[in-house]
C-alpha cells in the first residue's frame, strides 16, 4: 500500500513538474472559447481536477487550441475537438496526463471532459462536451473520462453544434466528422473576478 501511495506521488510531481500551474490561485478559471459558432464559456474545476485543469489552461494560454476543430460530433452524446486544425493535421501534444475521473465529477450534459484512448492515462490535448447524461462514461469497474468543469455560458452555441451534419471522412477514415467545419477561433483564459 506505501509502494503505491509513494508511486502516486511521484506521478503528480512529475507531471506537475511538466505543466507549470497557471493561474495557480484561483481554484474555479474560466476560459472563453470563440468559436465559428459563437462563444462558449466554461468553468474549471481546480479543487477536483488539479493536473486536468493545469494541463488545459497550458494549450490555452499557449495559443494551441486557436484555429483548432471540433472534428468529431456525436448528436445527444458529445462534440469534441481540440487535436487537429482546419486541414485535420494532428496539433503538437505536450504528454499525456494522469486521470483523474474518480473526482466525483459526472458525465452530464453541459460538461467539459478529456478524451482519451482506451488505456485510462492517455488523455493529453482532446476535450468534448457532453450533449446527454453519459452514465457510460464515467468511472465504475474501469477508468472513466475526466470531467474537469461546466460550461456557464453558451449552452445554445454548443446545442448548434450537436445539431450539425455530419459525415464518413474518407481522408480521416472517420465517421461523425462535421460536413461544414466549426472551428475554435481562439480560446482565452479570462481574469479571475
Amino acid at each position: 500500500m506505501k509502494g503505491l501511495f509513494f508511486l502516486l506521488i511521484f506521478l503528480s510531481g512529475t507531471l506537475s513538474a511538466n505543466n507549470i500551474a497557471i493561474d495557480p490561485n484561483n481554484l474555479f478559471p474560466k476560459v472563453k472559447l470563440e468559436t465559428s459558432k459563437g462563444v462558449i464559456i466554461v468553468e474549471l474545476d481546480r479543487i477536483r481536477a488539479p493536473l486536468t485543469v493545469d494541463n488545459f489552461l497550458m494549450y490555452v494560454v499557449k495559443g494551441e487550441y486557436n484555429n483548432t476543430i471540433f472534428h468529431r460530433i456525436v448528436s445527444d452524446f458529445i462534440v469534441q475537438g481540440g487535436g487537429y486544425d482546419e486541414d485535420f493535421n494532428f496539433k503538437k501534444v505536450t504528454g499525456n496526463i494522469v486521470n483523474e475521473s474518480g473526482n466525483g465529477l459526472k458525465n452530464e450534459r453541459g460538461t467539459i471532459a478529456m478524451a482519451k484512448e482506451n488505456r485510462p492515462h492517455t488523455a493529453n490535448r482532446q476535450f468534448f462536451f457532453n450533449m446527454a447524461n453519459n452514465k457510460s462514461l464515467d468511472p465504475g469497474r474501469r477508468w472513466g473520462y475526466t470531467v474537469f468543469g461546466a460550461i456557464v455560458e453558451g449552452q445554445a452555441v454548443v446545442d448548434a453544434m450537436n445539431l450539425a451534419k455530419t459525415h464518413y471522412s474518407d481522408a480521416m477514415g472517420w465517421d461523425d466528422v462535421p460536413v461544414e467545419p466549426i472551428t475554435l477561433i481562439k480560446a482565452t483564459l479570462l481574469p479571475e473576478e
